[in-house]
Formats: structure tokens, sequence, C-alpha cells
């Protein structure tokens, strides 16, 4: 089964064929919206609003333990990923797409592990994003004429503020292209649970690192995401069509064996 996180508009029947909402319990409590599964071009669909159905819900509470579980408890084996992000860089421009190799991580509330009692997890994440999905889903970008940029580094932050102009300099010397407030732990916890998973980065803004640019606002993140999710949608659906051509050969669902202590 296939997962997808982030409002993307797949969950419309015309496209999502079949569709139930389902209440998974996990030991993490509830997730954040009701998953709606169903088929897009034959194949098991499991779609997840990250910030709940209206967008309720902040990035620092977020059930990111009780999201992955339950799509891992539906047999969802690779996880396609929508977030919205500022640019920190002037040829990433407001409209692109984004498909990052790294991250750097600045949250400081959230847990990131489900190995957090009884057992110790030292998991490997030098190559954070699964690179077959993202090598797939590059290539169909390019098929379909879409702006994109590839192997980048996202920082994601606490929120829900934006950054001081201080905050956005400081992340450019570090490395960072585009910053979000949604990849980690997200990803991390997909990992610790052998789920391959890729994000795609929606370019919405500038941050604040130029004192040319205007500061951000909420008014101009949605605006330019609105714009973003045909593209985000395009993607995703032909990737789907295309995912049984994955090798498998990455190591997105070995690591997690050999990493725990105390089995």
């Amino acid at each position: 089964m296939i997962g997808i996180i982030g409002g993307s508009g797949l969950e419309d029947p015309k496209i999502l064929k079949a569709a139930e909402g389902r209440e998974v319990s996990t030991p993490w409590g509830k997730p954040s919206s009701k998953i709606k599964i169903g088929k897009i071009g034959g194949k098991e669909v499991a779609i997840l609003s990250r910030h709940g159905p209206k967008h309720s819900i902040m990035p620092t509470n977020v059930p990111n333990r009780a999201n992955i579980d339950a799509l891992k408890q539906l047999g969802v084996t690779h996880i396609l990923a929508s977030s919205a992000c500022g640019s920190l860089r002037k040829e990433i421009e407001p409209g692109h797409l984004i498909f990052p190799d790294q991250f750097i991580d600045r949250t400081t509330k959230r847990d990131s592990t489900f190995y957090d009692k009884d057992k110790v997890c030292h998991l490997p994440m030098a190559a954070p994003f699964c690179p077959e999905l993202r090598v797939l889903m590059t290539d169909v970008a390019k098929e379909l004429g879409i702006k994109n940029h590839v192997n980048k580094t996202v920082i994601t932050i606490e929120g829900p503020r934006f950054s001081t102009r201080s905050e956005s300099l400081m992340f450019r010397q570090w490395g960072a292209d585009v910053i979000n407030m949604s990849t980690v732990p997200e990803c991390v916890l997909a990992r610790e649970t052998g789920i391959h998973y890729q994000v795609i980065a929606m370019a919405t803004d500038y941050d604040c690192f130029d004192k040319a640019c205007n500061p951000v606002t909420i008014d101009e993140v949605m605006g330019v995401m609105g714009k973003n999710v045909d593209n985000v949608k395009k993607i995703f659906l032909e990737t789907i069509s295309k995912i049984d051509s994955l090798e498998k050969q990455c190591s997105c669902a070995e690591d997690i064996k050999t990493s725990i202590l105390n089995k």
C-alpha cells in the first residue's frame, strides 16, 4: 500500500476510487485525521491529512508517531509526502518544487522516536530519504516539465512562528536550501518502521534572509501553495503508476533491523 501525507487533493472521489475513511488506534493516540483508503490506478492508497482535515493542528502538535504507526498498521510500504516550505536560495523561486536528500533538525519539542522506553534505537540517518523513490519522483517531474530542484537540504524548525532574519542568514550558512516545519521527525519515524519515504517540498515564498524581500505572510504561503497543489498531484499520480518499477535495493527497510539495543 502507498501512503500519502499532506493535503494534495487526491481525496477527490474521482481520483481515489471506492474510498472509505478509517479510524486507526495506536499506542500513541489518534492520527491527525481519519485515513482515507481507496484505489488509484488499481493500487491501494492511504491518504492522511497531517494537520487535520481543516488544518487545525499546529506543527508542534502533529501526532507524528500516531500518524506513521497508523499507516504502518495498514500495510503502507512507501510514503509520498508534501510540505510547504520557504526558499533560502534565490534560484529556488516561489512555485518551484524541491526533492530534498538531506535535513537539518531544529525542532525541540517533538517525540522523535518510537523507542523511548525499554529499548534504545540508534538509527543510521546519513541518507534520510529514500534514494530510489526520490529518483523516480524527480524523473516523473522532468517528464511532466515541472520546474524542480534535486538533492537539496531542508531545515525543519519548531514553529509556529517564521524565522528572524538572523536565523534565516544562519540557516543559509549551514547549507540549508529550504525551510519548513513538518519533515522532522516524520521522515525519521518512517525510517524506524522500515517505510520508504520521500517529501516534495513546495516553495511558497522566500525566507527573510534578504532585506529586499517582503516578510513572509500566511496569505502569501497559502496563495502559492494552492497553485502548487496541481503539480504535486500530477507527480503523485504518475509516481503511483510507476512505483512497482522500483528495484528496492535501498536500505530504508533494513536499517532498523540492526539499530535496536535490548531486543
